[in-house]
C-alpha cells in the first residue's frame, strides 16, 4: 500500500462518483476502479457498494476514510515540520553568555529572539566566562557563545558586535564615588574584585594590562567566577572593580558606578563552530547580529 491509494480512495470516498473522482486526480477511470479494487483485496473488506447508479461507502469504508484523512493530513504536516526545520524556523539552540552581557543584552535578546523565532527552543547558559565559552563551543555543549575577545579561535568564526567602556565599581561610601570621573592611577592603593585568574578571563587579563600601563599592578582582593557576586562584593566593601559599562544594568545597593578618566574598551563578540552550524542555529546567528548592532553606536 502507498500514499496514493489512500488519496485514491479519499477522493472516490467524497466524490462518490469514480468519473468525478478520476477527474479530479487527473488520471482515467479504469485504473482507479483497478486501484480501490486492490486496496480492498488488500484489506481483505469492502470500502464501497457499488451498483449502475450509485456509490456509496460501507460502515467499514466509513471508518477507513476517518482514519486515512488523518493519516494523509499527518503526513502533510510532518512534511510542513520538516521544512520548517529545514528552514530554521524550527529547532532548539543553546546559546551561553558572558555575565555582564546576562544581565544588560539577555532580556532584549530573548524578546526580539522570541518575536522573530517562536518555535526556536533557546537554551540560555549565563554567566559563563570566555573560556569555559570556547570550551564549550568545541565539544558541543553550547552553540553560540557571546564572548569578550581576544580569543585563541582557530577553529571558531568569531564576530565583534559591539565594543563597550571600562567603568569603575566602587562601594558607594568610598571617597571616590562623589567623583565625576575616575583615573586608573587613582585605584592604585585599593583591593580588586577580579575574576580568577586561572581561569584567563578576558576581563582579568584586560584589567591587569590597564593598571600596568598605569604603573601598578592591582592589588589581590576577592576573586569570583561571576559578575552578580563581583558586584555583590564590591557593594560588601571588600574592594573595587574594573567592569564593563553593561554591568551597570546591575542597580545594586551600596555599589556606585563611575567612567573611567582613561579610554578604556572591550569587545563583546559572538562566536560559533562553523562545524556544528544547522538551519535554527543560523537563523539564531542572523537574529543576534541583527539586535546587537542595530542602533549601536559603540563601533
Amino acid at each position: 500500500m502507498e500514499l496514493r491509494h489512500l488519496r485514491y480512495f479519499v477522493a472516490v470516498a467524497e466524490e462518490l462518483h469514480f468519473g468525478r473522482a478520476a477527474e479530479r486526480l487527473h488520471m482515467a477511470q479504469p485504473p482507479l476502479s483497478q486501484q480501490i479494487r486492490q486496496l480492498e483485496a488488500e484489506l481483505g473488506v469492502a470500502l464501497f457498494t457499488r451498483t449502475t447508479r450509485q456509490v456509496a461507502l460501507t460502515p467499514a469504508g466509513a471508518r477507513y476514510l476517518d482514519r486515512t484523512r488523518a493519516v494523509l493530513a499527518a503526513v502533510e504536516q510532518a512534511g510542513v515540520e520538516a521544512a520548517r526545520v529545514d528552514s530554521g524556523e524550527v529547532g532548539r539552540v543553546s546559546i551561553g553568555f558572558i555575565g555582564s552581557a546576562t544581565y544588560s543584552l539577555l532580556p532584549q535578546l530573548a524578546r526580539d529572539l522570541r518575536a522573530a523565532l517562536p518555535d526556536v527552543e533557546v537554551d540560555v547558559k549565563g554567566e559563563m566566562l570566555t573560556p569555559d565559552q570556547v570550551v564549550a563551543l568545541r565539544d558541543g555543549t553550547i552553540d553560540i557563545a557571546l564572548m569578550r575577545t581576544p580569543v585563541p579561535h582557530d577553529d571558531l568564526e568569531v564576530l565583534v558586535v559591539r565594543r563597550e567602556s571600562l567603568i569603575v565599581a566602587l562601594p558607594s561610601h568610598h571617597p571616590l564615588a562623589e567623583t565625576e570621573s575616575v583615573q586608573v592611577r587613582d585605584l592604585r592603593d585599593e583591593p580588586f574584585v577580579t575574576y580568577p585568574s586561572e581561569h584567563r578571563s578576558v576581563l582579568h587579563d584586560t584589567v591587569l594590562a590597564l593598571c600596568q600601563r598605569a604603573g601598578f599592578s592591582p592589588r589581590k582582593g576577592v576573586q569570583v567566577a561571576e559578575t552578580s557576586t563581583l558586584v555583590v562584593f564590591v557593594a560588601a566593601g571588600l574592594g573595587v572593580a574594573l567592569v564593563p559599562e553593561s554591568v551597570s544594568a546591575l542597580q545594586l545597593s551600596g555599589v556606585t558606578f563611575r567612567p573611567l578618566a582613561e579610554t578604556a574598551t572591550v569587545e563583546l563578540a559572538i562566536g560559533w563552530h562553523p562545524g556544528r552550524r544547522t538551519p535554527a542555529v543560523d537563523r539564531v546567528l542572523e537574529q543576534l547580529r541583527s539586535s546587537l548592532t542595530e542602533g549601536d553606536g559603540s563601533g
